[in-house]
């Protein structure tokens, strides 16, 4: 899955990014600010692409001010799903949240970070997870059965890799205390999928933990 723009990985024509830019808006666009807004193409190939669209009904238009302007055409029976397959990286979050939150043994954090996370990634972008359980966790086997199977899934669901980082509260606790850009990371791209936020859980590590 293309984690930036899963359409274009299903649609590799300019047709993707002209309907991202659509699916963005309610506000009625000219044919210039749907090419800033789709960042891809020229003028005159974005706006074929409109005539196109306008042509299947999934875009609709009108004259004024001397311009074209465009709209998305939400009734459409075709448009929820173009639009569900522009919101991908969303419903990642939301399924990765839904099998964590199914999970026997909880996580005391769970979030979604990196490319992913930040939409600027590609179809070769690794699913990178942050999971933090207690430092002390019955069954072991349990939890490790888990996460081995939310590994092999998200490659299933997406076409890309998940790279899970597995850490006890104490790995967290030397994370912090060594200033880790790793945790920067984790802390500036981070989607929450589960448990306690990410800061909330580094506010209640002990006082020689915390960041100076």
């Amino acid at each position: 899955m293309n984690v930036a723009h899963p359409l274009r990985g299903i649609i590799p024509t300019l047709d993707a990014p002209v309907i991202e830019a659509l699916a963005a808006t309610t506000k009625p666009l000219t044919g210039r600010e749907v090419n800033r807004l789709a960042g891809v193409g020229s003028p005159r190939g974005v706006q074929l692409v409109l005539r196109r669209l306008v042509a299947q009904g999934l875009v609709l238009t009108e004259g004024r001010d001397n311009a074209g302007y465009y709209l998305a055409n939400r009734e459409h029976l075709a448009w929820r799903a173009l639009e569900s397959l522009a919101r991908l990286r969303l419903a990642l979050r939301d399924r990765l949240s839904e099998e964590i939150a199914a999970w026997a043994l909880q996580p005391l954090h769970a979030s979604m970070f990196g490319s992913a996370a930040r939409g600027d990634g590609d179809s070769a972008s690794d699913i990178d997870l942050l999971l933090i359980r207690p430092d002390a966790i019955e069954p072991i086997e349990r939890w490790d059965q888990q996460l081995d199977r939310l590994r092999e899934d998200v490659p299933k669901w997406t076409g890309n890799h998940c790279q899970a980082f597995d850490i006890g509260l104490a790995r967290l606790a030397e994370h912090v205390a060594a200033h880790d850009p790793l945790l920067d990371a984790w802390l500036a791209d981070g989607l929450h999928l589960s448990g306690s936020g990410l800061r909330d859980l580094i506010a209640s590590l002990p006082r020689d933990a915390q960041p100076r």
